[in-house]
């Protein structure tokens, strides 16, 4: 019996309405009752673990950690379920909701509501719930009549606390009195974590999955290489001029596990993430998306709407980010994840970003956008240039950046606006054969590319 199996799960509070604003923080800006699903949120009151090492963390993942006491805490989920229970296709996953902008961002992937996934987003971090002294926009702060009752008692215990969010919705967890899966037959849990929860994900993974055993597999997006801390509560502040460090310690993905593991990382992470490359097994799938950004253009404009709804302030982008997205390539793998779970076959093998040199840097074409990876039809047929890296540090360079050609080099390379929908269409029917494409997003980036006016 597993450490999770025995612990206790949380108190289920719910579901919770009200509050100043009057909607859940960071909750969906489309209206998923046309999608066949329900959005609720509810509170999480309970006991959290916190861990620490037993041994110096090294590069290969095969980390070893102890518990190292409990606290109390009340922190929030935000579930999005099929209303019909014959659409479930018996998978959570649990998501850990980041918090580098100071305030939550939930990551969002077309494959949950198209292949019946239920979702909770989880509040793990302190500053998801308190936010950042210099620019507060914690849930505490943005709806204090909402939010007022939480408490944190530090990111030390996120892991546990990550933990107790899957105890809440997993195969054993109390539905009585509140189910907050509505009566959901559950029999798969799978951890979600995207660019600094990545490298809590990462941490998890290495350390504390052996303990608590809660999950039945990972899938963790843009990741950077790097584990976080376990054992301290530094949090990260982006308007400090010397913000404490997000990722501490260079490290591949534990392959001992019996969970499986997917990685899909867009091209700005490429170098960072290059020395901990690791070879795919019979656990482990990783990919690369060529072109693709950190944040790129079609994010952005989600994240932005979002944001102007929930009254948020955020970081200007410098330069145009990336019309090329990770998002695609990540909904094609959870998709292959859930078939790895269920007896299926694992997701194809990829090329990955070709690097060359020391320190390793990306091959380009001849419009310099990245040779290798997984390829989306808008790398393969292109009508710019479009990048993940950027010349400028830190949050800023996330989005990449992107140049269109000149009417006379789309002309050169296709014709007319015709021939280039028509080149668009093959490729991504090609993204599609090699199973980094699903085929309603494909039709949906062909629609697009047949109402741009690239010439």
């Amino acid at each position: 019996m597993s450490a999770a199996e025995k612990a206790v799960a949380p108190t289920v509070i719910g579901p919770v309405t009200g509050g100043r604003r009057g909607w859940p923080f960071a909750c969906s800006i489309d209206d998923l009752s046309e999608l066949g699903y329900v959005e609720e949120e509810y509170f999480l009151e309970g006991e959290a673990s916190a861990y620490r090492p037993t041994a110096e963390f090294g590069p290969d993942g095969h980390w070893s950690a102890e518990p190292a006491g409990s606290a109390p805490f009340r922190t929030r989920m935000l579930v999005q379920r099929p209303a019909d229970p014959a659409r479930f296709n018996g998978t959570v996953i649990v998501g850990w909701n980041n918090v580098t902008a100071g305030y939550e961002l939930l990551a969002e992937l077309p494959v949950i509501f198209e292949e019946g996934f239920a979702y909770a987003c989880a509040s793990a971090q302190e500053v998801g719930v308190n936010g950042i002294a210099a620019l507060p926009q914690g849930l505490k702060t943005w709806d204090p009549e909402r939010y007022g009752s939480l408490e944190h008692p530090g990111d030390r215990y996120s892991y546990g606390i990550f933990t107790q969010a899957a105890l809440a919705v997993g195969p054993d967890r109390p539905t009585d009195p509140l189910d907050p899966l509505g009566g959901l037959r559950v029999e798969r849990v799978v951890a979600l974590g995207a660019s600094q929860s990545a490298a809590r994900l990462a941490a998890y993974i290495n350390a504390v999955q052996p303990i608590a055993g809660a999950f039945d597999g990972f899938l963790v997006l843009i990741h950077f290489g790097s584990g976080a801390a376990i054992d301290d509560d530094l949090v990260f502040d982006a308007t400090s001029e010397r913000p404490n460090p997000i990722f501490r310690t260079r490290t591949r993905l534990r392959d001992d596990l019996d969970a499986p593991i997917m990685l899909v990382n867009s091209e700005t992470e490429a170098p960072a993430y290059y020395a901990a490359r690791q070879e795919d097994s019979d656990r482990f799938r990783f990919w690369e998306v060529a072109g693709a950004s950190h944040v790129s253009a079609p994010q952005l404009g989600r994240r932005t709407a979002k944001a102007e709804r929930d009254g948020l302030v955020g970081r200007a982008n410098p330069d145009p980010p990336s019309n090329i997205s990770y998002v695609p390539a990540a909904s094609a793998a959870l998709g292959h994840l859930q078939r790895w779970m269920t007896g299926g076959p694992p997701p194809p093998g990829q090329p990955l970003i070709d690097m060359s040199g020391d320190p390793a840097d990306i091959s380009r074409d001849e419009h310099h956008n990245a040779l290798g990876g997984v390829r989306m039809p808008g790398v393969d047929v292109p009508i710019g240039h479009n990048t993940g890296v950027s010349p400028v540090q830190g949050l800023g360079g996330l989005g990449g950046g992107s140049e269109p050609f000149e009417k006379d080099k789309l002309v050169d390379l296709y014709g007319d606006h015709d021939g280039y929908v028509a080149r668009f269409s093959d490729a991504a029917a090609a993204a599609v054969n090699a199973g980094v494409l699903r085929a309603s997003e494909a039709d949906q980036l062909v629609r697009e590319a047949r109402d741009s006016e690239p010439f």
